[in-house]
């Protein structure tokens, strides 16, 4: 399945320089503040702070459940970009603007990576923009869950 979100943004959706892969979503911030959504080195992908912004619809989801709902989607696919999958994700970072969203964000969290059982912290952060709810970064070795 072909995902339009995904820009061909610096004439492709993934740059690679000595061994270096950067994997972009389209988000504007990636070419504004000059970041990737994800970067994959030797094996490793580091995925950057991710939100529940849909990039086919061009919304932010709506909630937390929701916003943690896209986040997956997203990260799904800059790990497929990557050649990794959920199942090789070792760390997560998840921050929630919202104590009382704590429960719809971790059944999410809970049901993606059931038996991946990665590191997990998760805290309440201030987000920089008061309609994100949560934000997530993961890390990803391929082939971890081997």
């Amino acid at each position: 399945m072909k995902h339009s979100w995904m820009k061909t943004d610096m004439n492709d959706n993934t740059r690679q320089r000595s061994g270096r892969q950067a994997i972009y979503s389209g988000s504007e911030y990636e070419r504004t503040y000059s970041y990737a959504r994800a970067v994959a080195l030797n094996g490793h992908v580091r995925l950057s702070g991710t939100t529940g912004y849909d990039y086919v619809a061009d919304v932010l989801a709506d909630g937390a459940r929701a916003q943690t709902e896209q986040i997956v989607r997203n990260a799904r696919f800059a790990f497929e970009q990557a050649g990794a999958s959920l199942r090789d994700v070792v760390r997560v970072r998840i921050y929630i603007a919202r104590p009382e969203d704590y429960d719809a964000v971790m059944d999410v969290y809970a049901e993606a990576f059931r038996g991946v059982d990665p590191a997990c912290t998760t805290v309440q952060a201030g987000l920089f923009d008061p309609a994100i709810r949560v934000e997530i970064d993961m890390d990803a070795i391929v082939d971890a869950a081997a």
